[in-house]
């Protein structure tokens, strides 16, 4: 591995890549307080699809930040929650969180500028 930061071994480029899908760090934040079933997930989200949240769901289990929890009853039940990984991410989600509040007048009064 190479420290060169624009390669695309780059952890750091990794960890850009996890949190560039708006989606990603939706549901890692809604996950913080604990396992959640799809329909919960759908509630406390506006503007998912129920297609985007099943393969946001599968992308973040894919990377280790959320594990399935299929339970064998009747109706079938399904939930979700963060790993001790995907733990990891809520501080610096947190972090872009409090930039975009602080800082989110600024950039949007800067795309009305440069918009028109």
């Amino acid at each position: 591995m190479t420290t060169d930061a624009y390669l695309a071994d780059c952890r750091a480029r990794l960890a850009f890549d996890l949190l560039s899908n708006t989606w990603n760090a939706v549901l890692l934040w809604v996950l913080r307080d604990g396992p959640r079933r799809p329909g919960e997930l759908r509630e406390h989200i506006g503007g998912v699809s129920p297609k985007v949240l099943t393969e946001t769901l599968r992308r973040l289990e894919f990377n280790g930040l959320v594990e399935r929890h299929a339970f064998a009853e009747a109706p079938p039940r399904v939930e979700y929650e963060l790993t001790a990984l995907g733990r990891t991410l809520l501080g610096p989600i947190d972090a872009f969180g409090a930039w975009a509040f602080e800082h989110g007048a600024e950039v949007m009064a800067a795309q009305d500028r440069n918009s028109g």
